[in-house]
């Protein structure tokens, strides 16, 4: 089921602050969010605790992947380039192959 993000608005600091009260039921019923500006320029945003949740889920994922990377980084730190991707070529092709045949199963049934 698809969910319809809340708009998102800009607010300088002063007036954030003048209207904090209203901004933060605003948020907490996911109706905005809010992006302040001081000077001009954008320095935080207010978002409701289940954004900040997510945002925190997104960011822990994206840290595991990146270590994902590094330790395979570090498992292949020794093999020559060319190698490197000569391996790579193949198990793509395998892979190719497989799902290709794995379709062609499924469409016979």
């Amino acid at each position: 089921m698809a969910s319809c993000a809340p708009s998102i608005q800009t607010k300088n600091f002063t007036d954030t602050r003048q209207h904090l009260s209203q901004i933060v039921n605003q948020v907490a019923r996911r109706e905005t969010r809010i992006l302040i500006e001081k000077s001009g320029v954008p320095v935080a945003g207010i978002v409701s605790a289940d954004d900040l949740r997510r945002l925190a889920e997104l960011d822990a994922a994206r840290d595991e992947r990146a270590e994902a990377m590094r330790e395979i980084s570090r498992a292949f730190a020794d093999v020559p380039l060319d190698e490197l991707e000569a391996q790579v070529t193949r198990a793509l092709r395998q892979t190719r192959e497989e799902q290709s045949r794995q379709t062609a199963r499924d469409a016979g049934r």
